[in-house]
């Protein structure tokens, strides 16, 4: 009875495959999105930082204000999350020279902050409690900190390590696939694990979207932004209204 009634006030899809398959895709577009704004079209990552917290505020207001979970909503509002990252971790890291180093281990102090108060006033950081405006605004804050430290991170793997793109991107991968096999053959939290592989497919996504976009001659493909950005736009809404989603119940082991 328990389990019925989250589902259906939960405002969050049930964590399956086609979960994880849409939030990797939607990571990448974040990053070729929020590069079409700051550098294809120069508006500077200061302009695309603010049309893109905008644009997620606008965004986590319908999701808090719905009724219901609405599938194109919740994903509209994580690619904005994640263009939002996209852009804010490079206005830090680049603009305002903090460098990737230092911004991602503020992000990761952002994160764990977050975390750490829902904790202090929930008693779970369960992706399965998001059903109160109070719980969805920590589970938003945590998304949006946790985009923006995947992009530095992202930049810091495939830059200051000297594995490019497509290095960083199979480091991220074989740590996906490593909490995987935690999920199937330990014991270790449910919630740890959900929350360290929704903060480590940012990173695969950027350095991924990076590496279709960036020039040849920094390790890129050189593909266009914009046409990169719709076609996986268009992926991601094809995904979203052909694969079955529902509201309702994420890893329960504590």
């Amino acid at each position: 009875m328990d389990d019925a009634r989250n589902r259906v006030w939960s405002k969050v899809p049930e964590v399956t495959l086609t979960f994880w398959v849409i939030k990797i895709a939607a990571t990448t577009l974040g990053e070729t999105g929020g590069d079409s704004v700051t550098m294809t079209l120069n508006w500077g990552y200061l302009t695309g930082t603010v049309i893109f917290i905008l644009l997620l505020a606008l965004f986590v207001v319908l999701q808090i204000a719905a009724k219901r979970f609405q599938p194109i909503l919740y994903w509209a509002t994580i690619v904005a999350s994640t263009t939002a990252g996209t852009t804010m971790a490079d206005f830090a890291d680049r603009s305002l020279g903090i460098g990737y180093t230092g911004g991602s281990l503020v992000l990761l102090a952002c994160v764990l902050t977050v975390l750490g108060l829902w904790y202090w006033s929930q008693g779970s950081i369960s992706v399965d409690t998001v059903n109160t405006p109070k719980v969805e605004a920590f589970y938003w804050a945590t998304i949006t900190f946790s985009q923006t430290l995947g992009t530095a991170l992202g930049d810091w793997m495939a830059d200051a390590t000297g594995l490019g793109y497509q290095g960083g991107a199979l480091v991220f991968a074989a740590g996906l696939a490593v909490l995987a096999l935690a999920y199937y053959r330990t014991t270790i939290s449910r919630v740890f694990l959900f929350w360290a592989a929704f903060i480590l497919t940012r990173p695969l996504g950027a350095t991924v979207g990076d590496f279709l976009d960036k020039p040849v001659n920094h390790g890129g493909l050189a593909l266009s932004r914009p046409l990169a950005s719709a076609v996986i736009g268009a992926l991601i809404l094809t995904g979203i209204l052909l694969l079955p989603q529902r509201a309702g119940s994420h890893p329960s082991r504590i």
